[in-house]
């Protein structure tokens, strides 16, 4: 499991003087961006390939607070990548620094080409990289019917 840690600041607190909901979208974003880094997925590459990370949902849950000053610690574990390594499910969860589960998070999302502005696989040698990264227990191969399991679709105006 990946961790990340941070200090909740200033900038993190709604008017509720907690964790905001957009503070937690940021930390959880900016571990993603981290750990797709350490794998090499970092901006050069994603230049030279054309593509970027798109989420399609990320459903939270939250437990407990978080306040000015506190220290939080997010994870991210590897719930599932399809074959062609064009979409993928991360989960997150937010401890305090007692170790405490104070939210969590299940996102998907895929890679999008920004050449054409559609989804894509990842060539084979990114691919590779993610096939030695451990993954959650409960981890499976996704596909595009895993993407439409919420059946949401648009209504337009």
């Amino acid at each position: 499991m990946y961790t990340k840690d941070f200090e909740v600041r200033w900038s993190d607190i709604d008017a509720n003087r907690h964790l905001a909901n957009s503070a937690y979208v940021n930390l959880m974003s900016h571990t993603r961006m981290a750990f797709l880094m350490e794998q090499g997925f970092d901006q050069k590459t994603m230049v030279t390939y054309k593509i970027g990370p798109v989420a399609f949902y990320e459903h939270m849950y939250y437990f407990k607070e978080a306040f000015l000053g506190n220290q939080v610690k997010v994870s991210l574990e590897i719930m599932g990548l399809s074959e062609d390594g064009k979409f993928f499910e991360f989960h997150h969860n937010f401890y305090n620094d007692k170790g405490e589960n104070i939210a969590r998070c299940e996102m998907m999302g895929a890679w999008i080409s920004l050449e054409t502005r559609r989804l894509t696989g990842l060539a084979i040698e990114l691919r590779s990289k993610f096939s030695d990264i451990e993954k959650a227990a409960s981890f499976k191969v996704l596909t595009k019917e895993d993407t439409r399991k919420f059946l949401k679709i648009p209504k337009n105006l």
